[in-house]
């Protein structure tokens, strides 16, 4: 099994790839347009927004935040997104420098097959598939759920949980197959709105603060102490989700060796700023004494409650609304993703070639974008399927298919940046830059401990993150999945390098090997 591949012989296979021997390992893999992306569709501020809407600040504000206080009963919630926060911007010192030498769709995977070898990013590739793919899924039970509320409270009609769930899929896997500028132009707008009144909630809840007055109690570091501790690491981090993606669109901006690093830093630095203020104003709202009790008796419904006593009640229904397009932008991001890195493993030859072909008309990743959509409509009907529950029961929607693909989803990609952290040093030290990328990889090791610390967090509390009781097969059996995804990933890997060496060698070059093809093809031409 590959666990690393040096700069001399990464060098060796390109210099491969560019003859017309035809020898075993060579790489050959440009075949038109149709297998790339197009590029020079984002910008700054595009990308920023689309990468951004992946986390949902809403639904952060509304649902993870009051479990945090209520459940886990961590008044120094602030505080955690602000340590959070530093943690992934470590991370992101070396990934954003990554993102300077390769730009591939594949992102995770490929930075990890540029630093531990393609055996390694093939078992990334499973995991990133599976993760995202769970988390865009789980999403679609919450947003259903929340929908048939609304038909029920607004217009006196029954409507099932599955039946919004799956018009989503449709929506979402529409708008999968437009331009990716088109796409974050709808992100955009969602997103913004949304912000924008959750910040007015935040300055409302300082202006009418509770009983204690305007308190920094909740960024007092002994109010981080008690059991509760590792399972809120797990559930604030998966709120920074999102941030990581940006290299997944480095094709398709402007100029990526810029504009990808920059997106990162300001996506980590808005999520932690924006996390930890509006933590803070809820804390403020209700008083640091009372947050955990008020809290866990209100749970999703403490924000809506604050909000209509300040704001009125038209606010707080339009921010109902929001909740539910926010989670659509959420959806609608992770399908982008989902669809790009089935689109990068199909070009690579770790899927079929199919999926590694483009929309000819919007350019965006066709079979990708339809393959994500197959797995959200089989997944929610499966879970429909087994609701035995009546209408506007949580349980199928809520505490199992979002609760239980959300945390599953969270694993993996915290997994993923603890490994990515570590292909960041190999990477670097394998090219001889070593020492002068010190910092950067001091940082990424740092960051890479703190992550592995969160993951055995997320496995010794699933139980507690999924709702199961002590000692319930779930604890292990969902975290399996990603254990299970990562060891299918390897084996194929492994087979592939034994099999098909030209696909393996193949493994993280992306686009770059296109570039490669056509260079050796046209300097045929001149000689």
């Amino acid at each position: 099994m590959s666990t690393g591949r040096s700069s001399t012989s990464e060098t060796g296979v390109r210099s491969e790839s560019a003859g017309t021997s035809g020898k075993a390992g060579e790489i050959r893999t440009y075949k038109g347009q149709d297998r790339a992306l197009r590029a020079g569709r984002l910008g700054t501020t595009g990308l920023l927004l689309s990468v951004l809407a992946a986390s949902a600040p809403l639904m952060v504000v509304a649902g993870v935040m009051p479990t945090t206080y209520g459940v886990m009963g961590i008044v120094g919630q602030p505080l955690l997104f602000v340590i959070l926060g530093v943690v992934l911007m470590l991370f992101s010192v070396g990934y954003a420098e990554m993102s300077r030498h390769v730009h591939n769709a594949g992102a995770f995977y490929a930075y990890i097959a540029r630093g531990l070898g393609p055996t390694a990013g093939a078992g990334a590739s499973v995991v990133a598939l599976v993760a995202y793919s769970a988390m865009q899924v789980g999403i679609y039970g919450i947003l259903g759920f929340e929908v048939s509320g609304i038909f029920a409270t607004y217009f006196d009609i029954t409507v099932a949980w599955w039946i919004p769930a799956l018009v989503a899929v449709v929506l979402v896997g529409a708008l999968g197959w437009l331009k990716i500028d088109l796409n974050a132009k709808v992100l955009g707008v969602l997103i913004v709105v949304e912000c924008a009144l959750v910040v007015i909630f935040d300055v409302a809840a300082i202006a009418e603060p509770g009983k204690e007055g305007l308190s920094l109690q909740a960024f007092n570091p002994d109010t981080l102490t008690g059991a509760g501790l590792g399972t809120a690491l797990c559930f604030c981090i998966a709120a920074f989700v999102g941030f990581e993606q940006a290299p997944v669109y480095a094709e398709e901006t402007s100029r990526p060796q810029i504009v990808v690093r920059r997106v990162m830093f300001l996506a980590v630095g808005y999520a932690a700023l924006f996390l930890a203020f509006s933590a803070w104003a809820l804390s403020v709202a209700v008083g640091p004494g009372e947050i955990v009790k008020v809290a866990g008796e209100q749970g999703p419904g403490l924000l809506f409650g604050l909000t209509e006593s300040r704001l009125g009640s038209t606010f707080t229904d339009v921010l109902h609304i929001l909740f539910v397009t926010g989670m659509f932008a959420a959806l609608l991001s992770f399908h982008n993703v989902v669809a790009r890195y089935a689109f990068a493993m199909g070009r690579e030859g770790l899927l079929p070639a199919a999926f590694g072909r483009t929309n000819k008309t919007s350019g965006a990743p066709a079979g990708g974008s339809l393959l994500q959509s197959a797995v959200s409509v089989a997944v929610v009907l499966a879970f429909a399927l087994t609701d035995d529950k009546p209408a506007g029961d949580p349980t199928a929607p809520v505490l199992h298919l979002f609760t239980w693909m959300g945390n599953v989803g969270a694993l993996g990609v915290i997994l993923l940046m603890a490994t990515a952290s570590l292909a960041v040093i190999a990477f670097f030290v394998r090219r001889g830059a070593g020492r002068t990328q010190a910092g950067r990889l001091v940082a990424s090791g740092l960051s890479g401990l703190a992550l592995l610390v969160i993951a055995f967090y997320t496995v010794k509390d699933f139980d507690v993150l999924v709702g199961a009781g002590p000692g319930s097969a779930l604890s292990w059996i969902l975290p399996a999945i990603i254990g299970a995804a990562a060891v299918v990933g390897l084996l194929y890997g492994a087979i592939l390098r034994s099999t098909k060496p030209e696909v393996h060698a193949r493994i993280g070059l992306g686009n770059e090997a296109f570039q490669l093809e056509k260079a050796a093809e046209s300097e045929r031409i001149q000689v």
